[in-house]
C-alpha cells in the first residue's frame, strides 16, 4: 500500500469550510438565475402543485412507479396529517423466466395491462366507485400540468416500447378502461422528490425542501415565486445535475468513464451509486491492483462500521476484494480514506441545502424542517453528524433552527396527498 499516494487522497478529498460556503452560494445563484429563465445547471422542473393544507380527507389510490418493484397502495387521509393504508400490493414488473415487462421486447400495452391489473386487485375489482389516483413517476419526464408527464427517455434498465413520448396517465387510462376500470381516474403525477415532500408537509408545516440521497441524490423546494406572477409550487431542482464543485483527480477520472460524461456532476460526488466508485479508484492506485475490483457504499458501510481493535472486517475485506494480506494500521488508513469520501458526500449536500434555504428565507431562517428519503441518509456512519456540522458552520447560529428529518414511504403517502389536492 502506497502511504504517499493515501495522504494525497485525504487532502484531496478533504473540503474546506471556504469550499463548501461557495458551494452553497452558488446554488442559491442558480435557483434565482434559473427562475429568471436564465442558463443554470439546475433543470428547474415545475410540479404544478402546491403544499397540502395537512386538512385532506377521503380515499386515494397511489401508485408509486420509480423502478422495477411496482406499488398499488389505497390510503385513507383523515386530516390533521393522519393517514391509514386500506390495502397494498407490490410486485416486481420482471420475474426472469416467468415475464419481463421493462425489456426491449415489452410494450406499452402489457406494461400497463398488468399495472391496471394491480390496481384492481387493490380496489377487490369494484368497477362502480370512482377513485382518484395519484402517480409517483420518477423518471424523467417533460411536464406543463399536474397530469400529463410525458416520458422523455427510460432510466434504470426500463427499455419497455411506446412508453417514451406518451403521456404516462394515458397509457394508464387506457389501460383501465380496456378492462373495464374507468371509475378509476388517474389525476396527478409526481416525482419521487416532490412525493416526499407533499408527505411530510402533509403531517407538519414549517417544512419547504426534502431530499433523496440514497443511490441517486435530487433536492426538491416550495417556491413562492415572490413579486412575481408565478404560481406558488414546488420546484424539482434536479439537484445531481449542479456542477459548480470543487472536484479532484478521481471526481474527473469517474465523470470521463461514466456512461454521460459532464452531467449529473454533483451526483456523481455524493450518492450512494457512486460515492463507492471513488472508493474503488482509489484503492485501485493504492494497491496497483491489477485486474478488475470493486467497491460498492454498502461495502463504505461496513468499513466504516468496524469498530473492533484489530479491524477485521476491513482486513477481510481486502482480501477477498485484492487478495492482499493488510496490516491493522493499514486498515485504520482505510477506513480513514473511507471516511473522508463518505464526510465530503454528506457536506456537499448539507451545503446545497444551505443554498436553497437562502432563496426561500433571504433575511432570517425560521424553524424549518428539510426531510430526506434514503439509505445513505438513514445507514451511512458519519452522514448525519457532517451534514450537522456543515449546517452549523455555514449557518452559525441559525443552524440550531434547521432539523434534518427521515422521511420513509413519501413516494405512496405522497402520491395520494397529490391526488386529494388535484381533486
Amino acid at each position: 500500500m502506497d502511504d504517499k499516494k493515501l495522504k494525497k487522497m485525504l487532502c484531496e478529498f478533504n473540503i474546506t469550510i471556504d469550499d463548501l460556503k461557495q458551494t452553497a452560494a452558488c446554488v442559491r445563484y442558480d435557483i434565482e438565475q434559473g427562475l429568471k429563465n436564465k442558463p443554470t445547471s439546475l433543470k428547474m422542473l415545475k410540479s404544478y402543485i402546491g403544499l397540502p393544507s395537512g386538512a385532506e380527507t377521503g380515499e386515494y389510490l397511489a401508485l408509486d412507479f420509480g423502478g422495477t418493484n411496482l406499488r398499488v397502495v389505497l390510503v385513507r387521509l383523515d386530516g390533521n396529517g393522519k393517514y391509514s393504508i386500506i390495502k397494498k400490493i407490490a410486485k416486481p414488473l420482471k420475474v426472469p423466466g416467468v415475464y419481463d415487462f421493462i425489456g426491449a421486447q415489452a410494450k406499452a400495452e402489457d406494461l400497463f395491462d398488468f399495472i391496471a391489473g394491480i390496481i384492481a386487485e387493490v380496489i377487490d375489482g369494484d368497477k362502480k366507485k370512482k377513485y382518484f389516483l395519484g402517480h409517483t413517476f420518477s423518471f424523467p419526464s417533460s411536464q406543463t400540468n399536474i397530469y400529463n408527464a410525458r416520458l422523455i427517455t427510460w432510466t434504470k434498465e426500463f427499455a419497455t416500447s411506446g412508453v417514451e413520448g406518451h403521456v404516462v396517465n394515458d397509457l394508464l387510462r387506457e389501460a383501465l378502461i380496456r378492462q373495464g376500470f374507468g371509475n378509476v381516474e388517474p389525476i396527478a403525477v409526481i416525482n419521487d422528490t416532490v412525493a416526499v415532500l407533499l408527505a411530510a408537509a402533509y403531517k407538519s408545516s414549517d417544512t419547504y425542501i426534502s431530499s433523496i440521497y440514497a443511490t441517486g441524490h435530487n433536492t426538491c423546494y416550495f417556491e413562492t415565486y415572490q413579486g412575481s406572477d408565478g404560481k406558488p409550487m414546488i420546484i424539482n431542482l434536479e439537484i445531481g445535475g449542479f456542477d459548480k464543485l470543487v472536484v479532484n483527480e478521481y471526481d474527473n477520472r469517474l465523470n470521463a468513464d461514466s456512461e454521460l460524461p459532464d452531467q449529473q456532476r454533483m451526483e456523481k460526488m455524493v450518492s450512494g451509486r457512486y460515492i463507492g466508485e471513488l472508493f474503488t479508484y482509489c484503492m485501485q492506485d493504492l494497491f496497483a491492483a491489477v485486474g478488475k475490483i470493486h467497491f460498492s457504499s454498502i461495502d463504505l458501510s461496513a468499513i466504516l462500521n468496524d469498530e473492533e481493535t484489530e479491524l477485521p472486517v476491513i482486513r477481510k475485506l481486502i482480501i477477498e476484494r485484492i487478495g492482499v494480506e493488510i496490516t491493522r494500521q493499514e486498515a485504520e488508513n482505510i477506513k480513514k480514506l473511507a471516511a473522508v469520501i463518505v464526510s465530503r458526500s454528506a457536506r456537499i449536500v448539507a451545503a446545497s441545502f444551505c443554498g436553497v434555504l437562502w432563496h426561500i428565507f433571504p433575511e432570517n431562517i425560521p424553524a424549518h424542517n428539510i426531510v430526506i428519503d434514503g439509505s445513505v441518509f438513514e445507514k451511512m456512519p458519519l452522514v448525519t453528524d457532517n451534514m450537522y456540522r456543515t449546517l452549523n458552520e455555514i449557518l452559525g447560529d441559525e443552524s440550531a433552527n434547521v432539523r434534518l428529518v427521515l422521511e420513509n414511504g413519501g413516494s405512496v403517502l405522497g402520491a395520494a396527498v397529490a391526488a386529494a389536492m388535484n381533486k
